[in-house]
């Protein structure tokens, strides 16, 4: 049964259903296995897990207690383009459609390619350019 609500359980159940996608992926997984490692049980991963619940909470809902720019941890890694930021979206849609009904999927969906768009252009990877 897809999740109607977003609420603190769903959001913790969507990141950890894309995060286990992540590290999956031949793209994207370097970047937080080198971070974070490869167990989404570690103390690291909790603690990345829990921020990125609340950011999620608070940019949907307004109910988390993110503090913080989400920009900046990505200021630093090296080797980041527009493709990553793009399968990013991709697998963070394939997990919204595999948990929420689709009027939701696509209001958080919509967030998340805001929050892409924005890091595109504000880490300058915009292949236009």
């Amino acid at each position: 049964m897809l999740l109607e609500t977003i609420d603190r359980g769903n959001i913790e159940k969507l990141v950890r259903a894309f995060y286990a996608k992540v590290l999956e992926d031949d793209l994207l997984s370097r970047y937080f296995l080198i971070a974070l490692g490869d167990d989404l049980n570690n103390d690291k991963w909790y603690e990345h897990l829990h921020t990125l619940d609340n950011f999620w909470l608070s940019l949907l809902t307004g109910e988390g207690r993110y503090m913080g720019d989400p920009l900046m941890p990505h200021m630093f890694l090296g080797g980041l383009n527009e493709a990553h930021f793009e399968r990013w979206l991709l697998l963070f849609r394939e997990t919204l459609d595999e948990l929420f009904i689709p009027s939701i999927a696509i209001k958080i969906h919509g967030r998340a390619k805001a929050l892409s768009t924005r890091f595109i252009s504000d880490l300058e990877l915009d292949e236009d350019e």
